[in-house]
Parts: structure tokens; C-alpha cells; sequence
């Protein structure tokens, strides 16, 4: 029989709590009143986070921190707060190797008072270990846990646990997941809705990635990276776009587009955009979104206007006005979004005053077109885009931020092997709102380099392209490159998914300590 998630105080150990996506269901928990441990490789702010809310760090990842909960704290834990009867539930493990076989009929609701006590079975202290796709089957910890016959569940089984607990609202999606699902939650909070929020960025109104509310919905990113997608059920379901961008994971675009229709088919209502072709040929959402009037979708807009500050538009809800909007958030790619989250939140019956209000004041989410400071007259500007859409438009997006003789220059670091190599002629035209690129190595991601392929090899291929491509190997190397060559001016924007935005903070102070060269 398959072991169950269990929120009846039977402690977590999450293998990488430090992970974006592990760290935001971790803060849940822990704010829950449920023992929590994990183990990582370095301290965060976000592991620091966690600690203040009660969860314990390891800074490593041995076996011996799987003893935790029944060699040192055995019974020293408060109990959990109760729930009704109806909101606590179980859910069947998965295979940690093939989330994409997960089969939806195997979620079960199952009601369990959350209690501990000290005099508890030490059986029950024993702890549910959770890992991502991202743990190695290698891992000392997680081969410990495995030979205990501890209970192992992948991350989406436990997101999938908690989404059963609440009217649950998850935003899907290639492209706009982050920023989507971040002002869905912003506007729920807006509302007086005391909402749950669990995303893959870091947001200043909760200030982390994740918020516990009191409230009956749990706003959730749902990752379609590793297949775990189909684990998921939600009452609204929102679809952004569909695209290959993990070939790491998927053969073809059709392997992605089976991901997302079984997703679709999980979800009470779904909310899609018709500006996605594979969306328009391979879904039948409920309610259907576009920037496009002519494609007949329940919600539009027109009037459009795209200006240094923001965006302004007209909105239409199924050919009645509701009224115009400006979002704080430049470019096509977050009007398409904010358009997402209005659809969710009609749905929902907030009124348009509150809408606008809200979305007027969202200012997004960390790493999704941050400003990381201004010294010299040169802006320092993070960006999570590492597929050649996302490039493209947020490119698009820092060109609107540039005056005339004003330079952007995007500093790229290619994520993946597998991605670079399947999607360099991309990768290679992608650029062109640049006025200069620089690339450095690719971020493996853990992956190893089985194709050949290298950063000089996406230099030249931007180069075809480009007149002005530049490649430096190291980290070390783009930073004094950048001091050589940034001038007043200038928007220097940083584009990756690994850790390329590290060097950003060394920079600005090398730019403090010393005059640009001009």
C-alpha cells in the first residue's frame, strides 16, 4: 500500500530546503505548527527565514540529520494548530524518478487531527523526507532514507497534499508563472481574502516566496519542469503559454502539451490564453484570455499603450467595458499576465475598483526585472529569462526603459546543456533589442556536458546575429569586463537562471568605490 503524506505531526526533512520551490512548501509547514528540518549547502536568506519560523537548517547534507527528530528534540515540539475536519489531507507517494507517471486517481482525502505529544511513538517522529527532481539519487541523505524505508515523496506530492486543502488556485505555464501567480495572490490579499501563496520568486509584500493565511484560498505556482504537473488539481487552473523549455525532461513539444492537458483536464475551471497557439489548437478552457480583440476571448484589451513608467489598457470582460488599467510592470509578456490574473480574479467576484487598485500597485517579483541599484547613472537590472522567449521579451521590455543614446546591454549566462544546445538558433537571434551582449559559461544546472556544447559556442552563434557580442569564461571575467566598458546611462541586465546575478552586488560596489571609465 502506498504511504501517505501525513499533516497529523509526523515531522518534514526536506533534502535542498533551500530550493525555490522546496523552501516556499517548507515556511507552510512550519507556520502550520509542524516540525520541520532540511539540509542544504550554504545559508540563505531564504533558509534564515525558515529558521525564524522554526524549522531547523543543516548546513550539509549527511545522513545523520534524518535523526533529528528522534535523537534530539524527540517530543519538544508544540502541538499543531487543529483544522476543520474537511481541510486536512493525505496523499499517496510517487516515484521520485517518474513524476510524470503519477496517476491522478491515487489522491486521496483523509481526515487526521494534526497532534504531538510528548509521550509519542517514536515511530512517529520519524521523519517524511521530500526532495525535487534536483536531488541526485546519489545523495548520501536520500540513499539513507531509502534504506531505512523512511517515506520519500517528490515535492509535487506534497504541494498536491496541501492544494487539497484549500480552494486552490495554480498557475501554469512555459513563461509568466512567477509574476502570474504573484499578482493573483497580491490581489486576493488586496481583497481582504487572507490568502495561502506558494511561488517560484521571492516578493516583498510577504517578503519571501511563500505566505500563510487564514483565508480559504493557497495561490500556487505549478511547475510543469519534471513532468509533476499532472499531480495537481485545482479549482482554477490558469494556463500562460506552452512551449518546449526543458528537453532535459521532454523529447518534443507534444510530450509537453500531454503534460498540460492532463493538468487541464484536473482543474474545476481552467483559465487559458489564446494568444498560444497550442493552447487555441489543444485545449477548451472555460474562461479564455487575449491581447488580441479579433480572437473573440472572454477577456481583451485594447488602447494598449506602452510607455517608460508601465502600461496602460483598456479592459474588456466579454464585450462590456470594465474599465482601463496601468500596471507598474513593463512589456507585452506582463500586460498578458496582469490580463491572467483579472480573468482569476473576476471569477472570483472582486469588484474592478479593487482589481485596479491592487495591480497598480504591484511592483512584481524579485529577479523578474529587479532593479538591483543605480550608481554612476548605470542601472543593474536582474532577470530570472533563460529561455529565448523570455529573453526576447524582457529584452523588449528594457528597451522601453532607455532614452534615446541610452544603451541596454544584456549579460547573458546560458542555463543547461541540454536547453542551450536544443534551442541555439534561438538563443542566436534573440538579442537584437541589445545594443551589447556579453556571454559567459553555461550554468549546468547539475547537468553533465554530454553535446559539446560551450558559452564560446553561443558567442558565435550570437555573433551571426549581433555586432556587438562579447564572451568572457569566468564570473570573475564579466565583472571586470563590465568595469572596463559600462557608461553612464547605460541599463546593464543580467539573464539567467543560475547564479550570474552574484556578481551584481560586488559590482555596484566596485562602481561605488571608484568613477566609471568613461
Amino acid at each position: 500500500m502506498d504511504r501517505l503524506v501525513n499533516f497529523g505531526g509526523q515531522p518534514f526533512h526536506f533534502i535542498g530546503i533551500g530550493g525555490i520551490g522546496m523552501s516556499a512548501l517548507a515556511y507552510v509547514l512550519a507556520e502550520h505548527h509542524l516540525p520541520v528540518s532540511g539540509s542544504d549547502l550554504r545559508v540563505t536568506n531564504i533558509t534564515q527565514r525558515l529558521q525564524s519560523v522554526g524549522a531547523h537548517i543543516f548546513v550539509d547534507q549527511e545522513p545523520k540529520n534524518l535523526n533529528f527528530f528522534q535523537l534530539d528534540h524527540a517530543g519538544q515540539f508544540e502541538p499543531p494548530l487543529p483544522e476543520p475536519a474537511n481541510h486536512s489531507h493525505l496523499i499517496s507517494q510517487e516515484s521520485l524518478d517518474r513524476p510524470d507517471q503519477a496517476n491522478p486517481d491515487q489522491i486521496h482525502d483523509h481526515f487526521t487531527t494534526p497532534s504531538i505529544h510528548p509521550s509519542i511513538n517514536k515511530s512517529r517522529l520519524i521523519p517524511q523526507v521530500i526532495c525535487s527532481t534536483a536531488i541526485n539519487s546519489n545523495n548520501s541523505e536520500y540513499q539513507a532514507a531509502l534504506a531505512l524505508g523512511y517515506p520519500i515523496f517528490h515535492r509535487s506530492d506534497l504541494l498536491a497534499a496541501l492544494m487539497k486543502k484549500y480552494q486552490s488556485i495554480a498557475v501554469a505555464g512555459t513563461h509568466g508563472k512567477t509574476t502570474t501567480s504573484s499578482l493573483i495572490g497580491y490581489l486576493l490579499l488586496e481583497a481582504g481574502l487572507d490568502p495561502t501563496i506558494v511561488v517560484g520568486g521571492e516578493v516583498d509584500a510577504w517578503q519571501g516566496n511563500a505566505r500563510v493565511g487564514q483565508g480559504a484560498y493557497l495561490v500556487a505556482e505549478a511547475d510543469e519542469s519534471d513532468g509533476s504537473l499532472v499531480k495537481l488539481a485545482a479549482s482554477i487552473g490558469v494556463i500562460t503559454n506552452i512551449e518546449l523549455d526543458h528537453p532535459d525532461h521532454y523529447h518534443s513539444l507534444e510530450e509537453v502539451v500531454n503534460t498540460f492537458k492532463i493538468f487541464a483536464r484536473q482543474c474545476q475551471t481552467l483559465i487559458a490564453c489564446l494568444d498560444c497557439q497550442c493552447i487555441t489548437k489543444e485545449m477548451q478552457p472555460t474562461i479564455t484570455y487575449s491581447l488580441d480583440p479579433a480572437r473573440g476571448a472572454d477577456y481583451t484589451v485594447d488602447q494598449v499603450e506602452y510607455k517608460f513608467d508601465g502600461t496602460t489598457a483598456r479592459v474588456w470582460e466579454r464585450g462590456h467595458l470594465l474599465g482601463t488599467v496601468q500596471i507598474p510592470v513593463l512589456g507585452k509578456h506582463n500586460l498578458s499576465n496582469t490580463l491572467a490574473a483579472i480573468a482569476v480574479a473576476r471569477k472570483l467576484n472582486l469588484d474592478w475598483a479593487t482589481i485596479t487598485k491592487g495591480i497598480s500597485k504591484f511592483t512584481g517579483a524579485k529577479r523578474r526585472f529587479e532593479l538591483r541599484g543605480e550608481v554612476n547613472k548605470i542601472r543593474f537590472v536582474d532577470d530570472y529569462a533563460h529561455h529565448p522567449s523570455e529573453i526576447s521579451a524582457t529584452l523588449g521590455s528594457a528597451r522601453l526603459r532607455v532614452h534615446h543614446g541610452e544603451r541596454v546591454v544584456a549579460i547573458f549566462q546560458p542555463h543547461r546543456y541540454s536547453r542551450t544546445q536544443t534551442f541555439l538558433a534561438e538563443f542566436s537571434r534573440c538579442f537584437t533589442e541589445a545594443d551589447l551582449v556579453l556571454v559567459t559559461d553555461i550554468y549546468s544546472a547539475g547537468e553533465a556536458n554530454t553535446l559539446g556544447i560551450t558559452g564560446e559556442i553561443v558567442t558565435a552563434a550570437i555573433a551571426e546575429h549581433h555586432p556587438h557580442v562579447f564572451y568572457r569564461s569566468t564570473l570573475e571575467g564579466v565583472s571586470q569586463f563590465l568595469q572596463e566598458h559600462l557608461q553612464p546611462g547605460d541599463l546593464a541586465l543580467f539573464l539567467g537562471a543560475g547564479n550570474l546575478n552574484s556578481v551584481i552586488p560586488k559590482l555596484i560596489e566596485a562602481y561605488q568605490l571608484a568613477p566609471v571609465r568613461i
